[in-house]
């Protein structure tokens, strides 16, 4: 008996939706969410267009040069990346007034050290306030 409930049940379910679907036939335009939607995509796309448009310029002017220079260092920065496993251990690059540009390595974790607490030779002075 229990199962021939469930069953009912299921096939009531199932049916349900189409018992409704011709309610919604009848109204063949857009919901209101989807003009909403529609009037808010078309605003931020008028929004965006200047700044679009100039991400393109740009990229026209900057294409060529971007490409000689992925021709001339692509193979050099390649042997980089197989170099260097964790880019974690080395500061952000920085530009010399000559042009050069160094990456610097940070300091090694002293070892016996917790993590967390500052080696002896940085140790606050007395009263002094670790921000």
């Amino acid at each position: 008996m229990r199962y021939v409930f469930s069953l009912l049940l299921a096939a009531g379910l199932l049916t349900a939706p189409a018992a409704f679907a011709d309610e919604e036939t009848e109204d063949t335009g857009p919901s209101k969410m989807e003009q909403g939607l529609q009037l808010f995509m078309d605003g931020l796309r008028q929004e965006m267009a200047p700044t679009v448009d100039s991400l393109r310029d740009w990229a026209e002017r900057a294409g060529p040069s971007m490409r000689s220079f992925m021709e001339e260092m692509g193979p050099a920065l390649a042997e980089m990346m197989d170099e260097v496993r964790d880019w974690t251990r080395y500061y952000p690059p920085e530009m010399l007034p000559n042009g050069d540009i160094l990456i610097r390595r940070r300091p090694d974790p002293v070892p016996d050290q917790p993590e967390g607490e500052a080696p002896a030779d940085e140790a606050l002075p007395e009263g002094g306030t670790d921000i």
